[in-house]
């Protein structure tokens, strides 16, 4: 008989991809003893505005630079080769296939837990709840107030669903943005990037000021 597979995916524009996103990637991982974290980078998220500073080859590079050679963690690229804004129900749809996952292996859905909040206006969000068991990473103490909206806005069901996925853990707090806005004004961001990856953004400049 062979063993099921358990895989964590966690999306995001990754621009650039930061501590607060391997913290919440570890902690999932320990926590629900995950075989694989696929890192999908979004072309374009539908809930932003506009779109990512760094180009798609730039920010999959830098994932590719962040994960090193941590234990099955790995990069999809499939919403990058996708075109129009990048829904997770597609991506979720996509995944078993090009990981070659049968029937039998489990996919886990990594959350901030201020991602919780948007996740009834995603497209297809009771499915991907059918499709993902929630992994939610959440601040300890943070939890009742996670619950208690989800339970108004879903009901009992579904947030059962989201508690049995709760991960309490210390919050990183990282803004890409103001990672953005302290790289454009030459300032170090100290542990907030993993070093090569800063290396790689000064390199290219990516970020930088324009010069006047």
């Amino acid at each position: 008989m062979v063993a099921s597979l358990r895989v964590g995916v966690l999306g995001g524009s990754f621009d650039p991809v930061h501590a607060g996103h391997l913290h919440a990637a570890r902690a999932a991982q320990s926590a629900f003893d995950l075989d694989r974290v696929v890192f999908v980078p979004a072309a374009r998220a539908p809930h932003k505005p506009g779109g990512p500073i760094a180009s798609a080859l730039e920010r999959a590079t830098m994932l590719e630079l962040a994960l090193g050679r941590e234990r099955g963690w790995l990069v999809s690229t499939l919403e990058l080769e996708r075109e129009g804004p990048s829904y997770t129900i597609d991506t979720l749809r996509a995944l078993r296939a090009e990981l070659g996952l049968g029937d039998e292996d489990e996919l886990f859905l990594i959350l901030g837990g201020d991602n919780l909040a948007g996740l009834p206006e995603w497209r297809a969000a009771s499915e991907i709840l059918e499709l993902a068991q929630p992994i939610v990473v959440v601040r300890a103490g943070d939890e009742s107030e996670v619950l208690a909206a989800v339970r108004e806005r879903w009901g009992e069901r579904v947030a059962a669903r989201i508690e049995r996925g709760l991960v309490r853990a210390p919050i990183v707090a990282v803004s890409a943005s103001d990672l953005r806005a302290a790289l454009a004004r030459g300032e170090d961001p100290g542990q907030a990037l993993p070093p090569p990856v800063l290396e790689y953004i000064r390199s290219r400049g990516i970020y930088r000021a324009p010069s006047r």
